[in-house]
């Protein structure tokens, strides 16, 4: 199959995880894909390893270093995907961050460090791949990283919950605002999913007290998945691809649950 061919793609907080995971998944069903993160050594590295899928998929592939806060970096990072691609089809701003603190302990700077970058980094997002799609003419889709913490807060990440409540209202937002341009505005919310961020997110928890052991935070958060176990990145990319296509060009301002059924809402 190639049902993202010839489109062309950035993934923000591609350096790894699940940002990585849905890069790759384009790369196989032939998009053009430009993997983008802060650390931009580590995201030219993934972008040189899968090279060879790229040519595989009929694609091309480059990289791009960002601060999804930094307006002029965002800007800086489509200007450098439309220059080897052409265009701009899909953007995914699926750059976040975490800092766990106990709820009466949250500070402002762990505030506005988690929602700069997963509040603020995604609107800026948003809208300057909005730009560049409507300069085009052509449509787009624009595909936001929320998460089951949109849906219900925790007590530890608060903050972040707060963040990826955020992401749900501004994909509704944009949805309504960017129609009129043919531009689609959707959103995926993972569930427990084993990543990097997640082993940073255990070692943290542990840090503040939540937790007394390596992997007791994982097993408590994914003990009522219906499907029984935590996902791998691998299972959120049927849907992330599926956003990117065609497929779900009828759909905007909804948010895809892809949590084994930890939250049933």
């Amino acid at each position: 199959m190639a049902r993202v061919s010839g489109r062309s793609c950035i993934v923000t907080g591609a350096a790894q995880g699940i940002g990585r995971a849905i890069g790759e998944a384009l790369l196989d069903e032939g998009a053009d894909v430009c993997f983008a993160d802060i650390n931009g050594e580590k995201v030219a590295g993934v972008a040189e390893a899968n090279a060879a899928r790229a040519a595989a998929g009929g694609g091309k592939v480059t990289s791009s270093a960002v601060d999804v806060t930094d307006r002029d970096q965002v800007r800086a990072m489509i200007a450098h995907a439309v220059a080897t691609f052409g265009k701009l089809d899909v953007k995914f701003n699926n750059a976040g961050v975490n800092k766990p603190m106990n709820f009466l302990d949250v500070t402002e700077d762990n505030w506005n460090f988690i929602m700069g970058v997963n509040g603020l980094g995604c609107m800026i997002g948003m809208q300057e791949a909005a730009r560049q799609m409507i300069a085009q003419g052509t449509g787009g889709k624009i595909i936001n990283t929320a998460s089951i913490a949109s849906r219900q807060g925790f007590d530890n990440v608060a903050p972040y919950c707060a963040s990826k409540w955020a992401v749900v209202s501004l994909t509704q937002s944009g949805a309504r605002d960017l129609a009129k341009h043919d531009i689609t505005v959707t959103g995926f919310a993972p569930g427990v999913v084993a990543t990097e961020m997640w082993e940073q997110v255990d070692q943290d928890l542990m840090d503040i007290g939540a937790s007394e052991r390596p992997g007791q935070a994982m097993e408590e958060f994914s003990s009522e998945i219906l499907k029984g176990r935590v996902a791998k990145p691998a299972d959120i990319t049927g849907t992330t691809t599926f956003l990117a296509s065609e497929d779900s060009d009828y759909m905007t301002g909804q948010i895809v649950m892809i949590d084994g059924g930890m939250t049933l809402v």
